[in-house]
């Protein structure tokens, strides 16, 4: 859509984590390949302990995401979904949108929440994942895939949710909502779509 785009990597792998230097090193080889593969803008990696974004001071989560926030001048955040079953998850869409008062960030005038496989699929019955906007990406599927692939950590085989198969059904099963072959959908947290 002509957008600028930014990554902010919240969590890392690292050996201080519990990691092996092999997974910490095939981690940050994916990441460069994803990076490469997408022609991000920007990236940041924060470096933060995954599954243990509990264990942080919100305040001192809030002050390194407006770090990144004053840098990067976003006017749309794709975040994830509060809802998801993921606490790192949860916990990177509370600090986010305290970030993201009009009158902290007057650049940000969008705020969209994304289903992720695996988390957002797996929300509470009352608090499921119920998206309003629809991004036609059938021109796109394929790419994503592709990425997807070099993503190699993130994905696996079935039954396991984030597969190849699940990835097209969810885009073709958002895309028949919407009217479009394959459709992203995201929850309208904030703003308006132009």
């Amino acid at each position: 859509m002509g957008h600028k785009i930014f990554w902010l990597n919240v969590t890392d792998m690292k050996t201080e984590y519990g990691y092996t230097a092999e997974r910490v090193e095939k981690r940050a080889q994916e990441i460069e390949c994803v990076k490469k593969a997408y022609g991000f803008d920007g990236f940041w990696n924060m470096g933060l302990e995954p599954a243990g974004m509990d264990k942080y001071e919100t305040g001192f989560l809030i002050t390194e995401f407006k770090k990144v926030f004053e840098e990067a001048q976003p006017e749309m955040i794709l975040m994830p979904y509060r809802y998801d079953i993921h606490s790192d998850h949860r916990v990177v869409y509370d600090v986010v949108y305290s970030c993201a008062k009009s009158f902290r960030m007057p650049c940000l005038k969008t705020i969209l929440s994304m289903e992720i496989l695996s988390e957002t699929d797996q929300a509470q019955n009352e608090s499921g994942f119920v998206p309003n906007i629809f991004i036609d990406i059938s021109q796109y599927i394929d790419r994503k895939i592709e990425i997807m692939r070099i993503y190699e950590s993130e994905i696996d085989e079935a039954p396991f949710p984030r597969n190849e198969d699940a990835i097209r059904g969810l885009a073709a099963y958002r895309g028949a909502t919407a009217y479009y072959k394959c459709s992203e959908a995201f929850y309208l947290v904030k703003g308006r779509i132009d």
